[in-house]
């Protein structure tokens, strides 16, 4: 028989799973302004901006969601387990959409990912190739990763959440 407080946590890391996972492409895709999207990856304080105003927007997405799905389910998500599954998707969102560190870490040994990062590029003018945009290996890995880091934080957050009941 499985114990009442097993069954909160499932149902509640299903929701907020759920959550993560449904609203990231909505926060990712449709919330990012276009110019934050096409600068965000820039070197320098440049690109650090726009990649942190992107992360902002996204944070804020999912945290309205998130709060809106427990509220609508009548559970009362408590700050600190929201906060922790949040930030858990904004730092690393962040770190990936500045795309250098995140290509140094497909492209490692330990991930081996740089023959696919360039051979599944597209050329979207004559003459110049895009190795980032929607159609390569760097924008499907992308995705995969933020919804692999959105597992970790729906379970944080389920943790968390649960732990502060008992």
């Amino acid at each position: 028989m499985m114990r009442a407080t097993s069954v909160r946590a499932l149902a509640l890391f299903g929701a907020l799973q759920a959550t993560f996972s449904d609203v990231h492409p909505y926060c990712d895709q449709i919330v990012q302004s276009s110019d934050d999207a096409i600068k965000k990856g820039l070197p320098g304080r440049e690109g650090a901006k726009h990649c942190a105003r992107h992360v902002a927007t996204y944070t804020a997405g999912q945290a309205v969601a998130t709060f809106a799905v427990t509220a609508a389910l009548g559970y009362r998500l408590p700050l600190r387990a929201l906060a922790a599954g949040t930030a858990v998707n904004a730092v690393t969102h962040y770190v990936i959409d500045r795309r250098e560190p995140f290509k140094r870490f497909l492209r490692s040994r330990f991930i081996g990912k740089g023959g696919y990062l360039a051979h599944a590029t597209v050329q979207r003018r004559e003459g110049v190739v895009d190795e980032g945009g929607p159609g390569t290996a760097l924008m499907e890995m992308d995705q995969a990763t933020h919804r692999l880091i959105g597992v970790a934080a729906s379970l944080l957050t389920t943790y968390l959440a649960i732990r502060s009941q008992d």
